[in-house]
C-alpha cells in the first residue's frame, strides 16, 4: 500500500499542494480573527484543502504530505502556545489525531473516486468504439448480403427479358398472336420486377452510411399503410389485402417512404410466394413500448431452413427458385431488415397453422426536435 501511495511523483502536483497548502494558512489567519473556536474551524479549512488537493493532484501521496503539514500547521501557528509544536497539552491531540485522519480518509476517497471515475470514461470508451466497430460489421454484412441478392436477382430478369425479346425478334413470322403476348408479357414482368428492386435499392441510400440512421418525422400509420397498398394494388390489381388498424389515430416516428417500401416488399412477396388466392391480412396492434405490423398470408408457408436467414439474403433457394430469379425473395427482405433496424424495430417471419406471417415492430417515440 505504501509503496503504491509513494510510486509515482509528479513535480505538477507537488507544486500545487504547496501552493494550496500556502493559500490555506494565508486564508486561516485572517479566519483566526473572526472564528469563536478558531482551533476547530481552522482544522476544518484544513480539512477542506485535503479534499481539494486529492481532487487536483495524481494519487495519494500529496494529500498524505499536505494533510502532514496541516497537522503540525495548526499546531503550530494556531494553538496555544503560538510559535512551538506540542502535542502534549490536554485535549490537543485529539483534535490533531481526528484531524489527521479525517484528511488522510478523505484524500484516499476522493483519490479513489477519481479513479473510479477514469476507469469508467476507460470503459465507456471502449464500449463505445467496440459498439462502432460492431456497427461497421454489421453494414458490412449487409453490404455483402446486398451484393449478393442483387448478383443473382438482377441477373436472372436480365437473362429473361434479353432472351424473350431476341426470340421475338428472331421468330415473329413463326409466332402466333398468343406466343407474341405470352414473350411481351413475360418482359413486361421482368421489367416490373426490375424497376421494384431498382426502387428497394434507391430506399437503401436514404439510410445514412455513418450512423446507419433514417431521418424520422411524425406519420400517422394508417396513411402510410394506405399508401403501400394502393401502390401493391397498382402492381397486383387481383390481389385482395384486408386491412386492420386501431379506431384511434395512430402516430409514430419513422421514413414514411421506407416503410412504405417494408410493407410493400413483404406484400408483394407474400402474395407471390403463397400460392394462395385467399385475402392477405394486414393488421396493426399497439403495446406501451411498440406499434406492431403484421401480415398474414393462407399459403404454402416457409420452409425451415429458409426461415434461419430469411433476411439475410443467404437463405438457399429450391431449384424452381433459381431457375426463376425474379420470384426469389433475397434482395426485398434483406432491404426490409436495413431498414427497421435504421429505425430500431425488429422483423421476423414465421409460420402459422395456415400459412407464414411477417411480423415488424417501430419503438413508440416522441417527435424529434
Amino acid at each position: 500500500m505504501l509503496l503504491g501511495i509513494f510510486r509515482k511523483f509528479s513535480i505538477i502536483s507537488m507544486f500545487w499542494t504547496i501552493v494550496l497548502f500556502i493559500t490555506v494558512t494565508i486564508i486561516a489567519f485572517f479566519f483566526q480573527e473572526l472564528a469563536s473556536d478558531p482551533t476547530l474551524n481552522i482544522a476544518m479549512l484544513y480539512t477542506l484543502g485535503a479534499f481539494i488537493t486529492a481532487r487536483y493532484t495524481e494519487g495519494y501521496l500529496y494529500g498524505f504530505i499536505y494533510t502532514l503539514a496541516s497537522v503540525f500547521s495548526v499546531n503550530y501557528f494556531f494553538t496555544y502556545p503560538y510559535g512551538l509544536v506540542n502535542f502534549t497539552m490536554r485535549g490537543y491531540y485529539v483534535t490533531f489525531i481526528g484531524m489527521f485522519v479525517i484528511g488522510i480518509i478523505t484524500s484516499i476517497l476522493s483519490t479513489n473516486i477519481k479513479e473510479q471515475s477514469i476507469v469508467l470514461l476507460n470503459q465507456e470508451k471502449a464500449l463505445a468504439k467496440k459498439e462502432k466497430q460492431i456497427l461497421e460489421i454489421q453494414k458490412e454484412k449487409m453490404r455483402a448480403n446486398l451484393l449478393r441478392a442483387v448478383s443473382h436477382d438482377l441477373r436472372t430478369p436480365l437473362t429473361g427479358i434479353i432472351g424473350n425479346s431476341l426470340s421475338y425478334l428472331d421468330m415473329e413470322e413463326e409466332l402466333s398472336s398468343q406466343e407474341k403476348r405470352e414473350l411481351i408479357e413475360n418482359i413486361n414482368t421482368d421489367a416490373s420486377w426490375l424497376l421494384n428492386m431498382v426502387e428497394n435499392l434507391l430506399s437503401v441510400t436514404r439510410i445514412d452510411n455513418v450512423t446507419a440512421q433514417v431521418n424520422k418525422t411524425l406519420e400517422a400509420v394508417d396513411e402510410v399503410i394506405s399508401a403501400a397498398v394502393i401502390k401493391f394494388k397498382k402492381h397486383f390489381p387481383e390481389a385482395k389485402v384486408k386491412v386492420s388498424v386501431p379506431d384511434d389515430l395512430i402516430m409514430a416516428m419513422m421514413d414514411a417512404m421506407l416503410i412504405q417500401q417494408v410493407i410493400l416488399n413483404i406484400l408483394q412477396n407474400a402474395y407471390i410466394h403463397s400460392k394462395s388466392t385467399k385475402p392477405l391480412e394486414l393488421t396493426v396492434n399497439v403495446d406501451e413500448d411498440n406499434i406492431w405490423f403484421k401480415i398474414k398470408d393462407y399459403g404454402i408457408g416457409i420452409s425451415e431452413d429458409r426461415l434461419l436467414n430469411i433476411f439475410d439474403g443467404t437463405g438457399k433457394r429450391k431449384e424452381k427458385e433459381q431457375l426463376d430469379g425474379h420470384k426469389g425473395m433475397g434482395i426485398g427482405l434483406s432491404i426490409c431488415k436495413t431498414i427497421i433496424s435504421a429505425h430500431s424495430g425488429k422483423i421476423t417471419a414465421q409460420n402459422h397453422s395456415e400459412g407464414a406471417e411477417f411480423i415488424f415492430s417501430l419503438p413508440k417515440e416522441k417527435e424529434e426536435k
